[in-house]
C-alpha cells in the first residue's frame, strides 16, 4: 500500500494521522534518510523509520502531533542511549520529523444572503470546504455558489438531519431571522462542530440562549459558540463582517492561544465569570 495514496484516503473520509519522516541521519542508523512511516488515528501504521524503541517513542509522539495538530522533530542519539540496544541498531544519530494529516476543515454556512455570499468566498480563499444550506432555491443554487462543496436547497431540518459535523467542523449560523438561527442552533450546539458561530444583536443572542436553556438544553453546550459572530473589527458591511468571520475562523482552525477581540456575548460572559472567581478567591485567601 503506497503512503501517500493512504493519506488521501484518510483525508477523504475525514480522518486524521501523522506522518513520520527521518530527515536527518549520522553514522549508520537501521534504516535510510526520508524513511516514512504513517500514523493512522487508530493506531496502526504504514512504513517504518527502523523499528524498535525509537518506532515506539514515534508513534507515541504522533499521537501528540494529531492531537495538538502541530509538528514536532525528535532526535534520536543511539550511540549513546542503552535503551535503544536492541541488536537492531549500529549506532549513528537521526532526525524524524512528524507532522499532522488532517482532513479538510469543512464549512456549513446556514443561510445564503449577502453575509453568507461573502462568506462562502473568503473562507473557500482560506481553504475551507464551504456547504450552504437555505430553505429558499432562490438563493441556495450553483449559480450564487459555483465552487461550494455541496449546496442543499431545502428546509432547514431536512437538511440537519442528513449532516454529521465532526470535530473539523465549523458552522456558522446566518439566516434570515430569529426562529431559524434558534433552529440550527439548537441542533449544532449538540453536534462535534469545533466552531459554531451566530450573527445577530448580544440581545437577540441572550434571548436565544434563555429560551433554549428553558428547553432544557444544558448551558455548558453554549460555551463554545460565538455570538455574535467574528472578531471584533467594527466591521459593518457583509463584505466587512465576512473577514471579520473567517478572522475567527482561522483563529479557531489555528488555535491560536493569545486572546483575541471576539465580539461573542458567551466569550466575555466566560471571562467575566473567571475574572469573578479569581477576584472572590483572592478576597478569600
Amino acid at each position: 500500500m503506497d503512503i501517500y495514496e493512504e493519506i488521501v484516503r484518510l483525508r477523504q473520509e475525514g480522518r486524521r494521522g501523522a506522518i513520520a519522516t527521518i530527515v536527518n541521519v549520522r553514522g549508520s542508523i537501521p534504516s535510510f534518510e526520508t524513511a516514512k512511516m504513517l500514523i493512522r488515528d487508530d493506531g496502526s501504521i504504514l512504513g517504518t523509520v527502523g523499528g524498535g524503541c525509537v518506532e515506539a517513542e514515534v508513534w507515541q509522539a504522533a499521537r501528540e502531533v494529531m492531537k495538538n495538530e502541530k509538528p514536532r522533530t525528535l532526535t534520536f542519539n543511539l550511540n549513546q542511549n542503552p535503551k535503544y540496544d536492541t541488536g537492531l541498531v549500529c549506532g549513528g544519530t537521526l532526525d524524524i520529523f512528524i507532522e499532522p494529516v488532517l482532513p479538510p476543515a469543512s464549512l456549513y454556512i446556514f443561510g445564503a444572503g449577502h453575509v453568507a455570499l461573502n462568506l462562502y468566498t473568503t473562507a473557500k480563499n482560506a481553504g475551507f470546504d464551504v456547504n450552504v444550506i437555505d430553505d429558499r432555491e432562490s438563493y441556495a443554487n450553483r449559480e450564487r455558489f459555483p465552487n461550494a462543496k455541496e449546496v442543499i436547497a431545502e428546509d432547514f431540518d431536512g437538511a440537519m438531519a442528513r449532516i454529521t459535523p465532526n470535530e473539523t467542523s465549523y458552522i456558522v449560523i446566518v439566516t434570515r431571522g430569529h426562529h431559524d438561527d434558534m433552529r440550527v442552533l439548537r441542533w449544532a450546539v449538540q453536534t462535534q462542530a469545533r466552531y459554531i458561530g451566530m450573527i445577530g444583536s448580544k440581545r437577540k443572542t441572550i434571548t436565544i440562549f434563555r429560551e433554549l436553556v428553558k428547553e432544557g438544553i444544558p448551558e455548558h453546550l453554549f460555551e463554545r459558540v460565538h455570538a455574535p459572530v467574528g472578531l471584533d473589527i467594527g466591521a459593518i458591511t457583509p463584505e466587512e463582517i465576512a473577514v471579520a468571520i473567517t478572522a475567527e475562523l482561522i483563529a479557531v482552525r489555528r488555535r491560536v492561544e493569545r486572546p483575541l477581540p471576539h465580539m461573542s456575548w458567551f466569550h466575555s460572559r466566560k471571562m467575566d465569570a473567571s475574572a469573578s472567581k479569581t477576584e472572590l478567591e483572592k478576597e478569600n485567601s
